[in-house]
């Protein structure tokens, strides 16, 4: 099968489309023919260096196709079945190999493009508004990155709960994204300096929570826009990873909490998973998610896909079609 290998870290040039085997399910695994594979920034991150993976590799960790070939202890799915999974190495290819824990079934209504590019993002703005921080009506929250991929599906959800919602966006293209997403006020950082203007948005309390998957261009200045005993979530570093923190600091700001959450811990077993995959679907059958492709590109484009995320360009999810 055709896929994309890496054998050394670096830039997008280590992304080497390529022939490989095609894998065989063990007992409790599926094999998937791949309709779409979605695109992160942890891709980005396990090629450069940043996370440490064993080398050679097949990067991604998200995608979405039919059930080809089963192990002999799988019982949830059977050949044909449409599936997604993420959290899952080795997407960036023509078949994953998938445990069946790991694998949800796609409803009818929904495609596998939009299914590869909303598991993934979907699953970590759902933890991050109803488990890190469990949010509630009368919160306020700041999201970095509002038009980005888990930007407008954040802000989607703290809509639906009905917080109060101040996004950051580059520019005009963008904000109006953010705006049609269900965003109270938008900030463009690249012309308003975004710390001062959440202390005028309100009135210099600083909001309850703050979802920055930006990091080290925006971290010191978030925490300024917190509440006394506020939540910053770090859940990404697009910008570079944060240097370390003195706790004096969280102190001296106001007694505030800090987390860096991860996915992993918040799909422990198989029924988190579910009750995670599940609300998504359903809203989106229901039209209360909707989730913005903003590239398609081909598989052997890999590189591309990955320049375009990394440059925080793009708007939306990107994906890659085998």
């Amino acid at each position: 099968m055709k896929a994309i290998k890496i054998t050394n870290f670096g830039d997008s040039s280590v992304l080497k489309y390529t022939d490989v085997d095609t894998p065989k399910p063990s007992n409790n695994e599926i094999i998937i023919k791949q309709e779409a594979i979605g695109v992160n920034f942890i891709d980005i991150y396990q090629r450069s260096g940043v996370y440490q993976v064993d080398l050679p590799f097949i990067p991604g960790e998200e995608g979405a196709g039919i059930v080809t070939q089963i192990g002999k202890n799988v019982s949830r799915f059977k050949v044909g079945d449409k599936v997604a999974y993420s959290m899952n190495s080795g997407s960036y290819a023509e078949y994953a190999v998938v445990s069946e824990e790991i694998a949800v079934s796609i409803p009818d209504k929904i495609d596998f493009p939009i299914a590869a590019s909303v598991l993934l993002q979907g699953m970590t703005a759902h933890y991050l508004v109803y488990s890190t921080f469990k949010l509630k009506p009368e919160d306020s929250c700041l999201i970095h990155a509002g038009a980005g991929g888990v930007g407008l599906l954040l802000i989607q959800m703290a809509k639906n709960i009905g917080a109060r919602i101040i996004a950051t966006v580059s520019n005009e293209e963008k904000k109006q994204l953010a705006i049609n997403a269900g965003a109270d006020e938008v900030i463009i950082y690249t012309k308003q300096n975004f710390t001062e203007e959440v202390k005028k948005i309100t009135s210099n309390k600083g909001v309850s929570v703050v979802y920055d998957s930006v990091g080290k261009t925006t971290f010191e200045d978030s925490l300024d826009c917190l509440k006394p005993r506020g939540y910053m979530v770090l859940y990404g570093q697009s910008s570079g990873a944060v240097p370390p923190v003195d706790p004096q600091i969280l102190n001296r700001k106001g007694s505030l909490f800090l987390t860096r959450p991860t996915m992993t811990n918040y799909i422990l077993n198989n029924d988190e998973l579910k009750w995670r995959s599940n609300d998504i679907f359903q809203w989106m059958s229901e039209g209360k998610l909707n989730i913005r492709i903003g590239l398609s590109l081909p598989l052997q484009q890999a590189a591309q896909a990955q320049d375009a995320l990394g440059s925080r360009k793009t708007t939306g999810k990107v994906i890659l079609i085998p």
